[in-house]
């Protein structure tokens, strides 16, 4: 008789663990708050590019299931009560940075000068070409740590120096045969010469990472569609 007891408590008690696990999954999953104009972006990067992404990534949400993503200055960019980090792929490498790098205790000396200040890349890692060239996940994580507390308590950087993506210019490479196709629809060619550098930049890297002409062309024709409707590249995917 006690054993039928037992194992009748030990059946239920396993019955509300395993209830419990999936609950916790469900609530964690929730959390997750991934963009799905991040997973388009570093499946258009460089073949190289996307181990390294996908990398930074994880190690990001490994932090805290709080942190948002979101595209800004063209980058997939990570937020927890303001910008925390971003990161972004480029040809040949890519670049993670610190929005307030200056104010991270850095005892293993493993922030670099960006691009602006000297420095050899735009991120605060220099020029990541392999997952080798990432720091251990412990010493990301603890800047990630400490860029949220500063968020949390409210600090900002000190008088005259600006966030690091009000720095962050880069160069737009404008196909000649996007011009012309342009220049032949007045709507397009009028929202496109005012709207923002991330905006003309998301179009620019979609169409420049063609790898067939004949795909490069109808990519052009789809911008210039879009674009003269007043859309950006990831309209599909832009939260209402």
């Amino acid at each position: 008789m006690r054993n039928k007891n037992f194992n009748s408590r030990l059946f239920f008690l396993n019955k509300f663990l395993s209830l419990q696990l999936k609950l916790y999954k469900i609530s964690m999953a929730k959390k997750d708050n991934r963009n799905p104009r991040i997973d388009e972006y570093i499946a258009k990067a460089q073949p190289f590019a996307q181990p390294v992404l996908k990398h930074l990534r994880e190690v990001v949400h490994k932090v805290s299931p709080d942190i948002e993503e979101t595209i800004k200055w063209g980058m997939p960019t990570f937020e927890y009560k303001g910008i925390v980090c971003a990161m972004a792929g480029f040809k040949k490498h890519c670049a993670f940075i610190f929005f307030k790098s200056s104010l991270l205790n850095d005892p293993g000396n493993y922030l670099r000068e960006r691009a602006n200040k000297g420095g050899e890349a735009m991120g605060n890692l220099g020029k990541i070409t392999s997952l080798k060239d990432i720091p251990p996940d412990k010493i990301l994580i603890d800047f990630i740590k400490q860029a949220m507390k500063f968020n949390d308590d409210g600090i900002k950087l000190p008088s005259g120096k600006k966030p690091a993506g009000k720095e962050v210019k880069m160069e737009i490479e404008v196909p000649d045969n996007f011009i012309k196709a342009l220049n032949k629809n007045k709507d397009a060619r009028k929202y496109f010469e005012t709207a923002s550098p991330s905006f003309k930049k998301e179009y620019m890297q979609w169409i420049t990472e063609a790898k067939t002409e004949e795909t490069r062309t109808k990519r052009i024709n789809q911008a210039i569609e879009w674009i003269a409707e007043g859309k950006g590249r990831n309209w599909k995917y832009e939260r209402k």
